[in-house]
């Protein structure tokens, strides 16, 4: 568990990142962006970004191509406005968590109104997959 201070700096730049990206980033690739979190090291060097991003992997993948082209940018803008010293370096990725939860609903919902699921297989109480 991050210290206050860390937990502060994480929240603080979250926000901010997410204002600058909704401002002053002009990059068509991360208009459906949004900042779910932020990990900073202990020593503030470093930042991972978790990015999500509404659309199809194509879409997902330009939109965090856009944000990486543009990480150098956001760290000046954040310089400009923050008082933080250092400034960490900051890595984007794609965060998969609202996807996989999506899915995992999806299956529930499947199973709880007696629908076949997606893939083949033994299921609770179904017979072995005659293939295998």
């Amino acid at each position: 568990m991050p210290s206050q201070r860390l937990a502060r700096v994480q929240n603080l730049l979250r926000a901010e990142i997410s204002t600058i990206m909704l401002r002053k980033l002009k990059d068509p690739r991360v208009h459906m962006a949004t900042i779910s979190d932020v990990d900073v090291a202990p020593d503030l060097k470093n930042a991972h970004v978790w990015v999500s991003v509404y659309g199809d992997r194509d879409y997902q993948e330009e939109a965090i191509e856009g944000l990486r082209s543009a990480a150098r940018f956001i760290r000046a803008e954040l310089m400009k406005v923050l008082d933080l010293r250092p400034m960490p370096l900051f890595t984007f990725d794609l965060d998969t968590s609202l996807a996989r939860g999506a899915h995992t609903l999806d299956v529930m919902d499947r199973v709880l109104h007696g629908q076949a699921e997606d893939q083949p297989g033994p299921g609770p109480g179904g017979a072995p997959d005659p293939a295998q």
